[in-house]
């Protein structure tokens, strides 16, 4: 019995890497009886007499799982955002930024395209709005060289609207990808690319999944009266509320409320919040 990573899936086969090796295996039936799936970033127990038949056993507990793409185990959601084209935009950022904390992964905000930029307000303004994660800037084919030091012992996936540079941006890192990409279309002012599979990358001592990352969420996953812890800086005001429980919308003396009033939480920030809870009152209402 060996254990090691599943590192890619394809067309029912899952490669599991073990001690530098890569071993080509297929999932016990059991699995599917169970209804359950391995998932690239899973850590299994698998059997094999050869790297090209093995059979995985046993699929360890997950720490957390995303449905699109499918990874496991995922340390660190690399928000990727453009400054134009398509413009930035706080508000999916911060459903980005909500959706990466309510899966307990750690988000990174990278903002692409600043070559094309030349409001210096907006990036003092985007600074200060995420002052509280790492935020990075990046231009048209250049590494930013900062972006090095984030990937050593973490599982990475990329996140962000269609057109941000996603598929660029993995290029520029992993130049040996050469990922499909397409120009903007002007008309719809978004993207294209594709994905076959996912599959997990060596850099800098950590892990990278080639997939052009994915653009679209819901909060489906978790309960709307919890949406308030996965805002980070209202955290620091829930024990001042009055009431227990509260989620800052109609309650009175909200300490949340107040703070966003007294400028100590952005108002943009306060806004998406609002948006999102609203959101998933008016889904939960229709399912």
């Amino acid at each position: 019995m060996q254990t090691g990573k599943i590192v890619k899936a394809l067309a029912g086969f899952y490669y599991v890497k073990s001690d530098g090796i890569v071993y080509q295996t297929r999932a016990r039936g059991i699995f599917r009886k169970r209804k359950e799936s391995p998932l690239v970033g899973d850590i299994v127990d698998f059997e094999a007499d050869n790297v090209k038949e093995g059979t995985i056993t046993h699929i360890h507990p997950r720490k957390n799982c995303l449905v699109r793409p499918q990874v496991a185990n995922v340390d660190q959601l690399l928000i990727t955002v453009s400054i134009k084209n398509p413009d930035f935009s706080f508000y999916l950022t911060d459903r980005f930024l909500a959706y990466s904390e309510s899966n307990h992964i750690t988000p990174i905000l990278i903002v692409t395209k600043n070559d094309l930029n030349d409001d210096e307000e907006l990036i003092k303004k985007i600074k200060e709005t995420y002052d509280m994660y790492d935020v990075y800037f990046t231009e048209k084919d250049t590494v930013n060289e900062s972006l090095k030091d984030i990937f050593p012992d973490n599982l990475s996936v990329l996140a962000g609207q269609t057109g941000v540079g996603k598929s660029t941006l993995l290029n520029t890192l992993l130049p040996n990808l050469n990922l499909e990409t397409n120009e903007i279309s002007e008309k719809l002012n978004r993207g294209k690319h594709t994905t076959r599979h996912v599959e997990l990358i060596d850099k800098n001592n950590g892990q990278i999944a080639d997939t052009p990352g994915f653009s679209t969420i819901d909060f489906t996953h978790i309960d709307k009266e919890d949406l308030r812890f996965y805002f980070k800086e209202f955290n620091v005001f829930l024990d001042d509320c009055k009431f227990r429980g509260c989620v800052h919308i109609n309650e009175p003396k909200c300490a949340v409320k107040d703070a966003v009033n007294n400028g100590d939480i952005k108002e943009s920030r306060y806004n998406s919040y609002l948006q999102i809870y609203e959101e998933m009152t008016n889904y939960k209402e229709r399912y």
